[in-house]
């Protein structure tokens, strides 16, 4: 059970942060090769690298060599499930924040 846990933690460090959401937000609509993920995002090719070496590596995307192209794709269709779980979860949090504040004016 320890070994999945850690698993798991290393997961949600690849969840956290803004640059790999948007791209794996971008990879639930479609495969897209790098230089697209590089000109949809604004991120330099070397730190795309970096952050797709890093979801390939969590199994959150894998990735597809055709010729001089790679191409990205969600590695399971559950992750765009956990993805949209988390951001209802989140809009929840602030129409909650947003009622109190209004109930304090």
């Amino acid at each position: 059970m320890k070994d999945i846990i850690k698993m798991q933690s290393e997961a949600y460090k690849t969840f956290s942060n803004p640059a790999r959401l948007q791209i794996i937000q971008l990879l639930c609509n479609e495969e897209m090769s790098a230089g697209e993920l590089v000109k949809e995002t604004g991120i330099s090719k070397a730190n795309l690298s970096q952050h797709m070496s890093m979801l390939v590596k969590n199994s959150v995307v894998k990735a597809r060599k055709q010729g001089n192209y790679v191409y990205y794709s969600l590695a399971d269709e559950k992750i765009e499930e956990a993805c949209n779980l988390m951001q209802e979860v989140v809009i929840n949090g602030i129409k909650r924040k947003s009622k109190m504040i209004e109930r304090a004016m």
